[in-house]
């Protein structure tokens, strides 16, 4: 697996994703934000000829196994936001996504973020991102994702009791299905999961 940073905010990056592959496709055709990208080692996927853009912006003509979009927050200059996440049909629950996430954390710290932030609206992704060293702040956005957040340098502390209220925000909602519902509360009773070690990413 090779992560990619293609651009930070401001370098009109853009990438075209086939809709029936990837959640959010269309958010990775603007060029207000920066991307990054987990390509497979084996090139498997990646077809220039169907990803072009032909578009002024700078393009990068991959078919990722993961992309994330990010900007930086409009009044926390010290704050990165990743603002979507998505893996393509196929890889999904491989663990490429939160893997990535790790990658643009490592480069913001390098970039001089103190912190990072994403807002989730699932507790799959609420979890995965635990992994990664995330924590919920205990504040939600206007369209009910729950805030998480990071040092970009180590991993949130970790309360317990903050992990579990998250989850249970989530799985009390009406929108939520059956099989979320049990997974939230699997890992309600468990507790938080262990940080995994970024392997160097």
């Amino acid at each position: 697996m090779e992560f990619r940073l293609l651009g930070w905010p401001g370098d009109d990056v853009v990438l075209r994703l086939d809709h029936r592959a990837y959640a959010y496709a269309g958010k990775f055709a603007m060029s207000t934000t920066g991307k990054a990208v987990a390509l497979d080692a084996d090139g498997a996927g990646d077809d220039p000829a169907e990803f072009a853009v032909p578009a002024e912006p700078k393009r990068e003509y991959v078919d990722p196994a993961a992309v994330v979009a990010f900007s930086a927050d409009r009044t926390d200059p010290d704050a990165l936001w990743l603002r979507y996440v998505s893996v393509r049909r196929g890889r999904r629950g491989d663990g490429v996504g939160p893997r990535l996430c790790r990658f643009v954390v490592g480069r913001a710290a390098e970039r001089g973020y103190e912190r990072v932030r994403i807002a989730v609206n699932n507790a799959y992704s609420y979890e995965a991102l635990y992994k990664v060293g995330f924590a919920w702040t205990g504040r939600e956005t206007g369209i009910a994702e729950l805030v998480l957040e990071r040092p970009a340098e180590e991993p949130a502390a970790l309360d317990p009791a903050a992990y579990r209220e998250g989850l249970a925000t989530i799985a009390a909602r009406d929108d939520v299905g059956d099989g979320e519902r049990a997974f939230a509360e699997r890992k309600r009773e468990r507790g938080p999961p262990d940080v995994v070690d970024g392997g160097g990413e």
